[in-house]
């Protein structure tokens, strides 16, 4: 079982940076494909990024050249760096974590952080 913690969230004026940090419970968190999704009012939720076991990234298109995703596996730890924020950044940010096992994947969720661009 995996628990995940979200911090960092709070609000920002337009063009600032925030960091968001997700702590992960368990021993496996090397082994686990993390990622940052977020959920604005009204609409679905979306993949912000993720990062692999060994490092690799992808970023949703309006996340790139802004957001930076990374781990510390020694801290069980996942960050998201975000620069330049624009007001439709605003949103609820969750931690994902995805277990890959023998079949199929088991996925995990932290609570959800508010991240809140405005002037």
């Amino acid at each position: 079982q995996v628990q995940l913690v979200e911090s960092g969230g709070g609000l920002v004026q337009p063009g600032g940076s925030l960091r968001l940090s997700c702590a992960a419970s368990g021993s496996i968190f090397s082994l686990l494909i993390m990622g940052w999704y977020r959920q604005a009012p009204g609409k679905q939720r979306e993949l912000v990024a993720t990062i692999t076991s060994g490092g690799s990234t992808n970023y949703v298109d309006s996340a790139k050249g802004r957001f930076t995703i990374s781990r510390d596996n020694a801290k069980n730890t996942v960050y998201l760096q975000m620069s330049s924020l624009k007001p439709e950044d605003t949103a609820v940010y969750y931690c994902n974590a995805r277990e890959i096992l023998t079949i199929g994947t088991k996925e995990y969720w932290g609570q959800g952080t508010q991240v809140t661009v405005s002037s």
